[in-house]
């Protein structure tokens, strides 16, 4: 590459990136003849102050400082403007000496402060997590999506905490009005301490009375990535290992990562699992009270009067079994998630077991409401996004309280109720039953 292709490079580099919030630029002696331009979310501030700024000062003239740093191991001479882009998005330095270039590799590597996936674990693919560190947090993400288009901006919520948000989207994908919609939101947020990405993402709901999620919380850099690539808005807050994306809609939150690993049928039928996961742990409490107490008739004689025998020595109705049962798991659920994590797996599955024991043995709950509850539970459990999760443990109770009062036409009329409920929710705009995320244009393009 010539000196004055070089040059251009860095004049062209710094257009390119301008307006990224993390795009540095120096210059460094009294001439300004040497110029550096790079990511500080990419790049060791260390090594460059230690290789590059320190030693500029050091030498004995500029040609030196230029033989030093094309002799420096890992040290790429610039090449074209898109070598020069790529190298940068890396986590390489750019450094301008008089009209030649160089790409310094100075690529920050984290580790330390990264851990493993919690809330979302998979069995296939990467591990990290979000640290509460939203420099390491982008670090994260730029590694991962190392285009030019990736841009940030930073915005600044609470009048104590001054708490820092970052926004990222591509440029060339993101929805303009879903992006101007999620900044005109928070900005618009007006309190005075602000902590966690789930309480940011309840002040930029424009709906006060709501049960359903239509932003996602994860912890999962991976998950943001792809939702990026999407089209989507991704927002990052200091101090908090969570990110917030819209727009979400309802397939979404049964979405996990493991999904885009398998090959595309297994894909789908654990997506299918969890789909029908959904349907028994919403339906099975209601149900189990119907038929058990109003309609009876619809199941097979066999059916019926196990139902019965496993009752008999039961001393309430039905509605209150189910109650009792779903609350006691509620209870073993709250306690697992607040116990210290030394005894709490042991002191829930031993509290549980014995529960489920003692009432089946003592006649205050049947055997097939240990079964019930059991697989109930289960269920709720293999929904992905947990704030999903909690939703859909709320909504049980509401459409038990239907079958109580209305037997299998409440099941049925709140079933078609919620489904009404569902397709009328907008994320940003879009419709929350929209089963595939990216639309099918005509052949056309119109």
């Amino acid at each position: 590459m010539g000196k004055k292709q070089g040059e251009q490079g860095a004049a062209w580099l710094s257009e390119k990136m301008s307006g990224q919030v993390d795009f540095e630029q120096r210059s460094l002696g009294s001439s300004d003849e040497i110029g550096l331009q790079y990511l500080s979310s990419l790049t060791n501030s260390d090594m460059i102050n230690r290789y590059i700024v320190i030693p500029s000062y050091e030498m004995e003239s500029l040609q030196a400082f230029e033989n030093y740093i094309a002799s420096f191991p890992g040290t790429v001479q610039a090449g074209e403007r898109q070598q020069i882009i790529e190298f940068v998005l890396k986590g390489f330095v750019l450094i301008s000496i008089g009209k030649s270039g160089y790409l310094f590799n100075a690529v920050k590597v984290e580790s330390s402060g990264v851990g493993e996936a919690v809330n979302e674990a998979i069995v296939q693919g990467p591990r990290d997590a979000f640290s509460e560190n939203i420099e390491l947090n982008i670090n994260l993400i730029r590694r991962r999506y190392q285009s030019e288009t990736l841009k940030i901006d930073m915005l600044t919520v609470g009048k104590v905490s001054r708490t820092s948000v970052a926004i990222l989207y591509d440029d060339e994908r993101v929805d303009r009005q879903v992006l101007k919609e999620m900044k005109k939101r928070i900005e618009n947020v007006k309190i005075d301490i602000l902590q966690s990405a789930g309480e940011l993402e309840k002040y930029i709901s424009p709906e006060r009375v709501r049960i359903f999620p239509t932003m996602i919380v994860t912890e999962r850099p991976d998950r943001v990535v792809f939702n990026i690539a999407e089209g989507k808005v991704a927002v990052l807050i200091n101090s908090n290992g969570f990110a917030i994306l819209a727009p979400s809609i309802f397939s979404d939150f049964f979405t996990a990562m493991d999904d885009k690993i398998q090959v595309p049928m297994v894909g789908w039928f654990l997506k299918t699992i969890r789909y029908i996961g959904l349907l028994l742990t919403l339906t099975l409490p209601s149900l189990y009270v119907t038929f058990a107490s109003y309609n009876p008739e619809i199941l097979k004689i066999q059916i019926s009067l196990l139902i019965a025998g496993s009752r008999a020595a039961v001393p309430y109705p039905s509605f209150m079994e189910v109650f009792l049962m779903l609350l006691m798991m509620e209870f073993l659920t709250e306690a697992s998630l607040r116990l210290p994590k030394a005894i709490g797996p042991t002191a829930t599955t031993v509290g549980g077991l014995i529960l489920g024991q003692a009432a089946t043995q003592a006649g205050l709950v049947s055997n097939i409401m240990i079964i019930l509850v059991s697989a109930v539970a289960i269920s709720n459990f293999i929904i992905p996004i947990s704030m999903m999760g909690y939703t859909i443990r709320v909504i049980k109770y509401i459409m038990t309280l239907f079958a109580i009062t209305f037997g299998l036409l409440g099941v049925v009329g709140s079933v078609v109720g919620l489904i009404m409920y569902l397709s009328g929710i907008r994320s940003f705009g879009r419709p929350y039953m929209k089963m595939y995320a990216l639309e099918i244009k005509s052949k056309g393009g119109q």
